[in-house]
């Protein structure tokens, strides 16, 4: 009895040990900041976050290969990441910013500018906007 007591009692210290072992063993979870600021790409300040309800939309969009976005501006702040592809973006100004996939962007607040995806395959970017309710995220220029 007392033989069956310690191989029960061993087999539980090594089956913790091993259970121990393994979930030490395993890679820590990993933060990497992508971008941060103030600023937008082409160096203008952000404006305040503007009084009201807030509301959050995340948009995944899609430029095909060899097209460009219609002009337009954003009254919202946002910022996003580009999943596939390749973009350029320009602004009114002539500012431009050559982006490729795993690059982060803070876009332009109230600056007209446009997209350019100039190569062979769709471009790809998820956009996160910090908007109030009632104010569009995108206004396109006619």
């Amino acid at each position: 009895m007392i033989k069956n007591l310690l191989l029960v009692a061993l087999i539980a210290l090594f089956s913790a040990y091993v259970f121990k072992k393994e979930v030490l063993d395993l890679p820590a979870p990993e933060s990497v900041t992508l971008i941060e600021s103030g600023i937008s790409w082409n160096g203008d300040s952000l404006p305040n976050y503007p009084v009201g309800k807030p509301k959050i939309s995340i948009l995944k969009i899609t430029i095909p290969a060899h097209s460009e976005l219609p002009l337009h501006f954003h009254p919202t702040i946002n910022a996003g990441i580009l999943l596939t592809g390749e973009l350029d973006v320009i602004d009114e100004h002539g500012n431009m910013l050559k982006m490729k996939a795993g690059d982060p962007i803070i876009e332009v607040v109230n600056t007209i500018h446009t997209g350019k995806n100039n190569g062979d395959i769709p471009s790809e970017i998820v956009v996160f906007y910090a908007g109030t309710d009632g104010v569009k995220i995108t206004e396109k220029v006619n």
